[in-house]
């Protein structure tokens, strides 16, 4: 290994931005396991060095600004795969901060793109985000589908056009200047790791039933939504980013098994023997009167099974327990949801 702490091998070499927060530190797991030399990018702003090993000989990890960060990599590393996953994520901290927002997604987003097409134009993964539908009443959402967005005044739905631009931004390099970009069109990801400090639903519930407290469920509760394990998707990301004929191309990545809020709630109940109540709250009274949500969010998964054959294999019970014992031993993060 150099002084700057890569490898000098014919190893693969993968960057990870945000790799340290929730999906990207399982993604880091992933490509560690299958042998390459892993660089992640990260300013722990919502992830956590804790998530990664503390001392692996094929992982670098460097806390930084990402566009300064990757002028200092440029010079001793030219990478192989790119996984763009840092981000602002929740619904909590875009209403809370969307002017931050706004400007990390789509900055952060043209910085690695750039950086790709002028160090040799590896495949890149961008994350996005299902919130790109919008509000749509079609079901289940494809990705050739239309998108509805809320007005501009409703600051609830400047994530959904900033991943959009994103996803505009990857698909224009990919078409005029021939970056293998696949856009993961995320859905509500679960699991160890996730914390519900930036409105993460699952943690939210799980973090409560395991001290018995209320669980807070927003609304009338029969709004629905697909969750898929965060091990489930991390394992399909490399798979995606490895396939020709996913390049250039948004695919929808999660599970499309619904479950109603009310439901998920006394599924965690249940799942943990817990006395928690269910307790209902509106929405005003958590995000604000100027606020819209989706009623139900499925996604059509035809496309990424036709193209890796994903299917997910962890059932939510598993999930739940498994997150239920990262929260006890006090492991987390928030990130995409």
């Amino acid at each position: 290994m150099n002084t700057d702490g890569f490898q000098s091998s014919s190893v693969r070499r993968v960057l990870v931005t945000g790799g340290s927060g929730f999906i990207g530190s399982h993604l880091t797991d992933q490509l560690l396991a299958r042998g390459d030399h892993v660089t992640v990018i990260d300013d722990l702003s919502t992830g956590r060095r804790s998530n990664l090993p503390e001392h692996h000989e094929r992982l670098t990890f460097m806390h930084g600004d990402l566009g300064e960060t990757l002028s200092r990599t440029a010079r001793v590393c030219k990478f192989d795969e790119i996984y763009h996953l840092a981000a602002a994520v929740g619904v909590k901290l875009i209403t809370d901060d969307p002017i931050g927002s706004i400007e990390t997604n789509v900055e952060q987003t043209a910085e690695l793109l750039r950086f790709a097409d002028s160090h040799g134009k590896p495949p890149v993964l961008l994350a996005s985000s299902s919130e790109v539908y919008g509000k749509s009443a079609k079901l289940p959402f494809a990705e050739s589908d239309d998108v509805v967005y809320g007005p501009t005044t409703v600051s609830r739905w400047s994530y959904a056009y900033s991943k959009a631009v994103d996803e505009y931004l990857g698909l224009a390099y990919a078409a005029k200047r021939g970056i293998p970009v696949v856009v993961a069109r995320f859905f509500n990801t679960v699991g160890p790791r996730q914390v519900g400090e930036y409105g993460m639903v699952l943690p939210r519930f799980v973090e409560r039933a395991l001290r018995n407290d209320a669980i807070e469920v927003h609304g009338d509760g029969e709004q629905s939504r697909c969750l898929c394990d965060v091990r489930d998707v991390a394992r399909a990301l490399p798979k995606m980013l490895s396939t020709r004929t996913c390049h250039g191309e948004v695919i929808n990545t999660g599970s499309d098994e619904r479950i109603s809020m009310l439901e998920l709630a006394r599924t965690v109940i249940a799942t943990l023997d817990s006395s928690s109540e269910i307790r209902m709250i509106p929405y005003e009274r958590v995000y604000g009167s100027n606020f819209e949500d989706l009623r139900h969010r499925v996604p059509d998964l035809s496309k990424i099974r036709r193209l890796i054959g994903f299917t997910p294999e962890i059932p939510l019970r598993k999930t739940i327990l498994d997150l239920a014992a990262a929260l006890t031993c006090g492991a987390g993060t928030g990130e995409h949801a």
